[in-house]
């Protein structure tokens, strides 16, 4: 699976940004997906996942209620919505497949693709 991100850029403090995973050579439909940030010095973390069908979310506690993770499963595409956004929320984003497990995991181990990252900056 080749996985691409998009989205990615400059914004101010309380601004928004979508990003977008697309995927060529497999249907992500096979696979819970995850976003997952890591930002200069600190360790990379899932801020969400989906469930294959899309019925099942998590969401790590810093971003709860401003970030919102879909999928498009015919359009083969994954997307984060990032709202009210903050310098905290700075780091290199990535898109990850995990198809082995059934529950939705957040380590960064237990997702097999990955994609190149996009660069989120947001300025105070």
């Amino acid at each position: 699976v080749q996985m691409v991100e998009s989205g990615g850029g400059l914004v101010q403090a309380g601004g928004s940004l979508r990003l977008s995973c697309s995927a060529s050579g497999r249907t992500l439909s096979r696979y819970n997906m995850g976003w997952f940030r890591q930002a200069p010095g600190k360790e990379r973390e899932c801020v969400a996942a989906i469930s294959r069908e899309g019925l099942h979310t998590y969401y790590v506690a810093s971003v709860k209620g401003r970030f919102t993770i879909s999928r498009d499963n015919v359009k083969n595409t994954v997307a984060l919505k990032m709202d009210s956004l903050t310098p905290e929320d700075t780091a290199v984003y990535y898109c990850a497949a995990d198809f082995i497990h059934s529950h939705l995991a957040t380590g960064g181990d237990d997702y097999a693709y990955w994609g190149q990252g996009t660069q989120v900056t947001v300025s105070s």
